[in-house]
């Protein structure tokens, strides 16, 4: 089995984090959210992982680290793939063409997900989608009596399904995958400047291949700030201790709210953390208020009652705004 996650993308969403951190970098719950990615991606096939292939952009010295991180923790092959043109989800897989052979499992690098229930390697292919309440949001797929997938539709105007395509994709034949995603290049039809995957799995299907659905039980896509809080939230409430807190930490007077999670070398004064904060490594919080956010490495929060918020690496903060924002490096007083 390989596993593909393309995150070559800007990351325009979640700016102004992603204008100094890539946004597989950025953690929550403690870990950069593409470790949460991956070792999810794991537990979904048991562990049976011949390589992760992972597609960015350009060369990043602070990716190269999290790559060479990632092989010695997880005692893990990594390739990496570099795609410089953005065209597209579909040329983005096909940057990574030597490892598309044999079992593969591609996960986007800008969803995270939990699913209970493991891989089937016996299915041709496996599409796994998260029943939605808004399916107009997004791309959903339309399932016939027999539970195989019949029409993939992009945001559709009209009900047609609430089953949401979450990111996550399994073909038994990576080869098949492969060949389909070079003719498609080779016609160059191009959707809005890109060839989208979606476009790719449509041919497949026309072509016989059978797609089944598989279910996670959780999904997020981590494209804005929202959506990071939420996946905060999410992986907060999966920790095997509802109370993270190294021990080099400083409370004093304070309270923390399960769950949280609190860095190495952070000084907590007259505050209540929680519940569903992440606070990183060297942070400062003093006479502040803080419920389901994200702080991130070094930042100096005072006088602060904030929720809903995500703050960057060094950020100074006092103030008065309640649910902010705020990037790498700035202060901000109010």
């Amino acid at each position: 089995m390989k596993i593909i996650i393309p995150m070559a993308g800007r990351g325009t969403r979640l700016r102004p984090h992603t204008l100094t951190t890539p946004k597989p970098l950025i953690k929550i719950a403690g870990k950069p959210i593409i470790q949460w990615l991956v070792e999810d991606l794991l537990v979904l096939v048991d562990g049976k992982v011949e390589e992760v292939a992972f597609v960015v952009h350009h060369q990043d010295p602070s990716m190269e680290a999290f790559f060479e991180s990632l092989t010695s923790e997880l005692k893990l092959p990594v390739k990496v793939y570099y795609q410089q043109d953005l065209l597209g989800t579909a040329h983005a897989l096909y940057t990574a063409k030597e490892s598309l052979t044999g079992n593969v499992l591609i996960a986007f690098g800008d969803i995270l997900f939990k699913s209970d229930k493991k891989l089937d390697p016996t299915q041709e292919a496996i599409v796994w989608v998260k029943k939605v309440q808004n399916p107009s949001a997004f791309g959903v797929v339309k399932v016939d009596e027999n539970n195989v997938i019949t029409d993939f539709i992009d945001k559709p105007d009209t009900f047609i399904s609430d089953r949401a395509v979450a990111g996550v994709y399994f073909f038994k034949e990576g080869d098949r995958l492969r060949n389909e995603i070079a003719t498609f290049l080779e016609e160059q039809i191009l959707v809005d400047g890109e060839y989208p995957f979606t476009t790719v799995l449509d041919r497949m299907k026309g072509k016989g291949v059978k797609f089944v659905p598989g279910l996670v039980d959780e999904w997020v896509d981590c494209g804005t700030k929202d959506a990071m809080i939420e996946a905060n939230q999410t992986y907060l409430n999966h920790l095997p201790k509802k109370h993270m807190v190294a021990e080099t930490v400083q409370v004093i007077n304070s309270v923390l709210i399960s769950p949280v999670f609190v860095g190495e070398n952070v000084k907590i004064v007259n505050s209540v953390i929680g519940p569903h904060v992440s606070v990183e490594a060297d942070t400062q919080i003093t006479n502040s208020v803080i419920s389901k956010s994200l702080l991130l490495e070094g930042a100096n929060v005072i006088n602060v009652n904030m929720s809903n918020s995500m703050l960057g690496k060094r950020v100074t903060y006092e103030g008065k705004v309640s649910d902010l924002s705020l990037g790498d490096f700035n202060k901000l007083f109010d």
